[in-house]
């Protein structure tokens, strides 16, 4: 497996992606957009999900195609950064023509992150703001760990983040994933240093430590914390209808499952959208599906251990970073 040159989603010629944050509120959103409309779908595992304008991804629905995908802090209030990236697209004249009016098309889906030391006395949201900044900050080059909708993100044991990576697949077709991780469980294996999505890691893209020696008979979660769900993004330049992009969102599950233990919990609205930018039309209609999910399973999966390894230590944390860990615990 290769990655592309940016190691990132925005690999997959066309999409952008921007990040905004408040570090006073210790929350932030994520926007992936392209300039042209995209084909998506969804597949959500977790037990305790918060989405917007999910259900029309659907295979069966009308509308094919979204102009935006948020991610974001804040719980359903979250929801409002939807608002602002609406707003600044229907400004530029984006949107699902529905006779003289253009109404864009922005699913959305959060994460909570209320417990993280920030500041949630205001009255006005500021999500529906942060979503018009991240919307205008969008573009090929983009900050992982303590950024966008990374921000406020733990796991069990560690700060979490904003992670994303690619591969180029058979053919030169582009995947990629984008992903904010906060999950109940850990990213890492017991105390130590070690990433559960080490088999798949490339370049030493997150600590090179490679897989732990040996792995614990119980696993670490934050239970009670209230402080759950990883939301995240794959997209590919291949070319997919949006019933073959829901299978490719469901498939790319198996990377959330591989790089976070447990996963998929009751308490945790795990969730992944799918793209397809329709670049490249697909040589093999049958295997190429196939191939594709695998990546974009393999790319969540390293995804998620760069957005842990990546976060960067603020004051009041409640939980270490990974770069603070002592190198001893990588032995």
């Amino acid at each position: 497996m290769i990655p592309g040159p940016r190691n990132l989603i925005t690999d997959v010629a066309g999409l952008r992606v921007g990040n905004a944050q408040d570090m006073d509120l210790r929350s932030g959103v994520t926007v992936l957009t392209s300039d042209a409309p995209f084909t998506a779908g969804v597949c959500i595992m977790g037990g305790a999900p918060g989405t917007r304008e999910t259900d029309l991804l659907a295979p069966d629905k009308t509308v094919e195609q979204v102009d935006a995908l948020v991610l974001s802090g804040g719980s359903a209030f979250g929801l409002a950064a939807a608002d602002g990236v609406m707003g600044a697209l229907k400004a530029q004249g984006r949107g699902f023509a529905v006779g003289p009016h253009r109404v864009p098309i922005v699913p959305a889906a959060i994460l909570f992150d209320l417990m993280g030391g920030g500041d949630h006395g205001w009255s006005t949201s500021p999500y529906p703001a942060l979503g018009a900044t991240a919307l205008a900050n969008a573009g090929s080059e983009f900050g992982l760990g303590t950024e966008g909708a990374g921000t406020g993100c733990t796991t069990a044991t560690l700060k979490g983040g904003l992670g994303s990576a690619s591969a180029i697949g058979p053919g030169g077709v582009m995947v990629g994933a984008l992903v904010a991780v906060n999950a109940l469980g850990s990213a890492t294996v017991g105390d130590g240093r070690h990433f559960w999505a080490a088999p798949f890691e490339q370049g030493g893209e997150f600590g090179g430590l490679g897989p732990a020696a040996t792995y614990p008979d119980e696993v670490r979660t934050k239970l009670g914390s209230h402080r759950n769900t990883t939301i995240a993004i794959v997209a590919t330049d291949a070319a997919l209808t949006q019933a073959q992009c829901t299978r490719m969102a469901t498939a790319a599950h198996d990377g959330m499952a591989r790089a976070l233990v447990p996963s998929h919990t009751p308490m945790d609205g795990d969730l992944v959208f799918a793209v397809s930018t329709g670049a490249q039309e697909l040589s093999d209609p049958v295997t190429d599906p196939l191939m594709l999910g695998h990546l974009a399973a393999t790319c969540l999966a390293r995804a998620i251990a760069r957005g842990v390894h990546a976060a960067r230590p603020l004051p009041g944390d409640p939980l270490p970073t990974w770069s603070s860990l002592s190198p001893s615990l990588g032995q």
